[in-house]
């Protein structure tokens, strides 16, 4: 699809450009969609062979194998905002997440109203209205009906709770939320109204695996970012593999906008300089390649930490759950922090008749030499079936898949470096797919601006984020 859209070669007349950007991931073909659609000449240059950095998909005997363990939802904004993935197909988990707790699977998360702001604020008025009598038999004992004591996902009236804490949340403009004081989320959650029984068996391992923290160190005001995207919309991931967000993206784009297998080795306001093409003039550069390889570029640009991901795709006849679920460990009885059924949330990632289960182990794994058989053995608890004879796919670890953001990070790094010089990625904002686009957008936004190009009237604020 995408052979007349990039090109193996840069071409040795080719004219100055307005603006190169350097990198084809994510951000840099979503930061060239808003220059080309503002009528700027752009470039993208790419070392590797072909487009999408992380978000790439590995195919193997029908199967379709995501290396990256990132989850889209819904609601991210930067989705409909940006050119070339207003078609994007998206396919949504089943509502909410399944979650493992005490050998047993239970639904969590799943409020209808929570699916938009002006629902989840009727939600939240509905349920501070309500009477907070406590069923029959429970009022002395602290049982429920049929005499068992709450499990650690609490009563009824905890769920209800953990329901309008969530429906806060989703009625929270994005921008207040970053106005917040800020601290690592796992001291947070207290002070959110979340009730105590539903921290440790729900939103402690929701969070680690949408952030990619499992220890929960991240600030606060991501993990409210995160939450208020779970509240508002559903989680999904892209039809087709991971790979299809940057297609779509550089399909959207003019045949020959980007060249691969062109390694830059400098920077500067007015031009790049590559190994094989010599120095290559414009009118300003976006560096939008991985946060390591830009401080290569730009020594003295600060590089953070880094959260590792493991991902580790397994093959199989019949499928151990048949519902689209975002499985969680909430008991955490192994390296795996959530699991799905890939191939029943998204049909085409398996070949007929074969079953692709895709877990993610966050951090460094554990005795990595046995990694695949203490996953089976924790699948085979999470599953609740034998997983003896399940093929082993793929593992595909990145010591650097998600810049950590502790407290104090600044979730709108400046994309602006000097007139003529600009950066982006998911080390530049939130370090999600919605935080790489609209970095990318912030960094468009400058340039066009630097460059007195009149902005779209339809723009929308660059303020709005989730």
């Amino acid at each position: 699809m995408l052979e007349s859209v990039y090109q193996s070669a840069y071409p040795a007349d080719a004219e100055t450009v307005d603006v190169i950007v350097v990198g084809a991931g994510v951000a840099g073909l979503a930061a060239a969609g808003h220059l080309i659609r503002a009528g700027l000449t752009t470039t993208v240059l790419e070392a590797g062979p072909g487009v999408g950095g992380r978000m790439s998909t590995e195919k193997i005997d029908g199967f379709r194998l995501d290396r990256t363990a990132q989850i889209l939802s819904t609601s991210y904004p930067e989705l409909r905002r940006t050119p070339g993935l207003d078609t994007l197909p998206l396919r949504p988990f089943a509502p909410g997440v399944l979650l493992h707790v005490d050998g047993r699977h239970h639904r969590a998360g799943a409020t209808p109203a929570l699916r938009s702001a002006r629902g989840a604020l009727t939600a939240a008025r509905a349920l501070a209205s309500a009477p907070r009598l406590p069923r029959a038999g429970q009022a002395r004992t602290g049982r429920s009906p049929n005499g068992t004591r709450p499990g650690r996902l609490g009563a009824p009236a905890d769920q209800s709770r953990l329901a309008m804490a969530l429906a806060r949340l989703a009625a929270t403009a994005p921008e207040r939320l970053l106005t917040r004081a800020e601290v690592p989320v796992a001291q947070a959650l207290a002070t959110r109204g979340f009730p105590p029984r539903t921290i440790d068996g729900f939103v402690r391992p929701l969070l680690a695996a949408l952030l990619g923290d499992p220890t929960l160190q991240t600030s606060s005001r991501c993990a409210d970012l995160a939450l208020h995207a779970f509240a508002t919309g559903r989680l999904c991931i892209p039809e087709g593999g991971a790979d299809t967000l940057p297609e779509l993206l550089a399909a959207a784009l003019p045949p020959g906008t980007v060249r691969t297998g062109v390694r830059v080795t400098s920077v500067s306001t007015t031009s790049v300089t590559t190994v094989a093409h010599g120095e290559l003039p414009c009118r300003s550069v976006i560096l939008a390649t991985d946060a390591r390889s830009a401080a290569r570029l730009l020594p003295g640009l600060r590089v953070p930490g880094f959260h590792p991901v493991t991902v580790l795709h397994h093959a199989t006849d019949e499928p151990p759950l048949t519902e689209p679920a975002l499985l969680l460990d909430s008991d955490r009885s192994g390296p795996v922090s959530h699991t799905a059924v890939i191939s029943q949330v998204d049909p085409t990632r398996a070949p007929s008749g074969r079953s692709l289960i895709s877990s993610v182990v966050l951090g460094t794994p554990p005795d990595a030499a046995h990694l695949d058989a203490t996953v089976r053995a924790q699948l085979a608890r999470l599953y609740r079936t034998s997983t003896t004879r399940w093929e082993l796919l793929a593992v595909h670890h990145d010591p650097e898949a998600v810049p950590a953001m502790p407290p104090r990070s600044d979730l709108r790094r400046p994309v602006r470096l000097l007139a003529g010089l600009y950066v982006c990625g998911d080390h530049r904002d939130t370090s999600t797919v919605q935080g790489s686009l609209h970095s990318a957008r912030r960094a468009a936004h400058a340039v066009l601006t630097d460059l007195d190009v009149r902005q779209a009237a339809q723009e929308e604020s660059l303020e709005t984020a989730a």
